[in-house]
């Protein structure tokens, strides 16, 4: 009976206790405050007025990656477009240029042939190993212009992007293109950026093309052609040739 009677107290007290708040307006959770942002966040940069911002697109993050970032991440987001655009407009003409020549180029007797992703695996050793160096020493020159020095930097500094590193300037003007005007220069980073953007979806393009039928860019090209049409171009690009150099030609 005792067991009951404490069970029958139970189921009272949680009766009382539900209808008690019924009609009561519920308590509003508690607001957890916003995250301060982590010391040493800066922001100064104004994206929008970056090289590279043109009508009628304008600014395009729609991800919204650079309101997140501080100045040194906007920094190394630019240098990382500039260095992958640069690669990519070397790469698209490497794509043609190495696939226009192939098997009659001087160097290597003529041995490198086929679509351009099966070109680098015909290179013999030595040259793979100069391109690894040379590539090692460029980049190494480049983080060395733009990177705070780890031996004498400060830790808050350690791994951070100078300030005042313009990006991309690697110090190689060998033709004195580099125009003193500061709207000249931007408009030149325009369009080395809108350049490079474009060499981008063009080498992408050539990958995934060569990769889907192991076949080249200029041989896919020239498939699609109509019958006659390249040998005819190439008989009117001959009679516009004296013949002592005509004879020269490996076509």
């Amino acid at each position: 009976m005792k067991l009951f009677a404490v069970i029958n107290a139970l189921l009272a007290t949680s009766t009382v206790s539900a209808f008690g708040s019924f009609g009561k307006k519920a308590k509003a959770p508690a607001k957890v405050a916003a995250p301060a942002p982590a010391s040493g966040f800066q922001k100064t940069i104004v994206v929008e007025d970056l090289p590279g911002v043109l009508p009628p697109i304008g600014f395009f993050d729609p991800l919204g990656l650079a309101a997140k970032a501080d100045d040194n991440l906007i920094r190394k987001y630019r240098e990382a477009e500039l260095t992958h655009g640069r690669i990519a407009m070397i790469a698209t003409l490497g794509f043609l240029g190495g696939e226009l020549v192939t098997g009659v180029t001087p160097i290597l007797d003529g041995s490198i042939k086929g679509a351009g992703i099966l070109q680098p695996a015909q290179l013999p050793a030595p040259w793979i190993i100069i391109f690894a160096v040379t590539t090692f020493a460029i980049e190494t020159a480049r983080v060395q212009r733009a990177i705070y020095d780890p031996t004498s930097c400060t830790e808050e500094q350690f791994g951070k992007y100078r300030p005042d590193y313009i990006p991309g300037d690697l110090g190689f003007d060998p033709l004195g293109l580099k125009p003193d005007d500061p709207e000249q220069f931007k408009r030149k980073q325009t369009k080395e950026l809108q350049n490079g953007r474009l060499a981008m979806l063009a080498a992408s393009g050539f990958l995934a093309q060569e990769l889907s039928d192991k076949k080249g860019i200029v041989e896919s090209l020239v498939d699609r052609l109509p019958a006659g049409l390249v040998d005819g171009l190439v008989d009117s690009v001959k009679e516009l040739i004296p013949e002592d150099i005509v004879g020269l030609l490996p076509f």
